[in-house]
């Protein structure tokens, strides 16, 4: 497994060992004692799965202490662009954000951990993603920012994505108070 920092503190792709013969391939998406070592979170609760077609947008989701959640995501099948939004407010990255494409091919995963805002655009058909949580989900605790914010310059790579109604109304980053101040 390889691991890769990003230029946002905490953030790291993630690409695992992938072995591939006649019969198809075989890799570990997770295994705690190769997460301890390398200082990664093993204390998963949650995981969930979506299904989209393509041309989707969710996000730019999060939840606020102290329900936070960190999440470890990866595309089993179809593709996505994956966008992680620092909004942690100390940070000298606040507002800035990191985008990789993840997709059945490659099989890189995205570690995100508290303190972000994450979404995903859908650019195949019957995309499965899938996301290990370290916290179970909160409803109260919910919030996020506007995915299209132009102050956040974030390409999503789709023409008039396919929204929830919630997601359309989450506020510009101007507008928002992050809930982690540390």
């Amino acid at each position: 497994m390889h691991i890769e920092k990003t230029h946002i503190e905490g953030l790291l792709v993630i690409q695992p060992t992938v072995f591939g013969d006649h019969r198809g391939y075989f890799m570990e998406s997770f295994n705690e004692a190769v997460f301890q070592s390398r200082g990664l979170p093993t204390d998963f609760v949650q995981d969930n799965q979506s299904l989209s077609n393509k041309g989707i947008l969710r996000g730019l989701h999060f939840q606020a202490p102290p329900y936070a959640q960190g999440k470890l995501v990866r595309v089993i099948k179809g593709a996505v662009l994956d966008v992680a939004l620092d909004i942690r407010a100390h940070s000298p990255t606040y507002g800035q954000h990191f985008a990789l494409e993840l997709n059945e091919s490659n099989k890189t995963m995205l570690w995100i951990p508290p303190g972000f805002a994450h979404g995903f655009a859908t650019l195949a058909d019957e995309t499965i993603f899938f996301y290990k949580c370290t916290a179970l989900y909160d409803k109260t605790s919910e919030g996020g920012v506007l995915w299209n914010d132009p102050a956040l310059g974030i390409n999503w790579g789709i023409s008039n994505p396919v929204l929830s109604d919630k997601d359309m109304l989450l506020p510009r980053l101007a507008d928002f108070k992050t809930p982690f101040n540390r």
